[in-house]
């Protein structure tokens, strides 16, 4: 609880991934991967309820193995690969009868996350009196550098500029949602259906506590730097 405002908080975690079979289950330096989100979300000052959804059988008991509630089965048909991601925040909404004033999304992706960001995402969101915050970093790659290329392989500038920046040092900063965290008042998410508004505050996380896992690089990585080993480059 944060300012008398109850705070839930879910881990999405389908058994299904195309990327990584069994992702979310999958031993990251030794823990299941939503292991580590399941340990920092247990550790915050300010959530009141931490739970599960999924529609796997194993995931849900991997889970209540780590501590975290399983209230419920997802449906199968909110656990595809198209199925919107606010989809299942809103079905476990609507299971459960207890009163909450914000929710807080946390992927079993970002395993680099701390309970630091967690309770740093939901203070400033409550502080600042805004209706949604979610988690960004710093990124390096910056559009006004990207582009795309025609049928005959030119260029062509994805963001036209009036005037062409040379040098990175003039370019202006950008972030990227990072995808671990998301928080927001539980009615204007019902209401907006979606963490990212034009009303959305930006809660920046530094870049070595952001990595999403997608691919098979990201989880050999995160799991180099969880098993302890900080330099991948030597």
């Amino acid at each position: 609880m944060i300012n008398n405002n109850k705070v839930l908080g879910i881990i999405p975690a389908r058994g299904g991934s195309k990327g990584i079979p069994r992702k979310n289950i999958k031993l990251l330096a030794g823990k299941p991967l939503i292991a580590w989100t399941i340990e920092e979300a247990k550790k915050s000052q300010y959530l009141d309820r931490l739970i599960l959804s999924s529609e796997d059988t194993e995931v849900i008991t991997t889970a209540k193995t780590w501590g975290c509630e399983a209230p419920f089965e997802r449906p199968a048909d909110l656990a595809r690969d198209d199925t919107p991601g606010i989809e299942p925040v809103i079905h476990a909404l609507d299971q459960l009868d207890e009163h909450y004033d914000y929710v807080i999304l946390l992927q079993p992706t970002s395993p680099l996350r701390t309970v630091e960001d967690i309770d740093g995402c939901i203070r400033y969101c409550v502080q600042e009196g805004a209706p949604a915050c979610i988690s960004v970093s710093l990124t390096d790659k910056h559009p006004y550098w990207m582009h795309t290329i025609d049928e005959r392989h030119r260029l062509h500038p994805l963001l036209p500029t009036a005037q062409a920046i040379q040098r990175r040092q003039d370019l202006p900063p950008v972030y990227l949602e990072n995808g671990a965290v998301y928080v927001a008042q539980k009615d204007f998410l019902l209401k907006m259906k979606s963490f990212t508004t034009g009303e959305t505050l930006a809660y920046i996380i530094p870049p070595e506590r952001s990595w999403d896992i997608d691919n098979e690089f990201d989880f050999y990585y995160c799991s180099l730097i969880k098993g302890g080993y900080h330099d991948i480059t030597s």
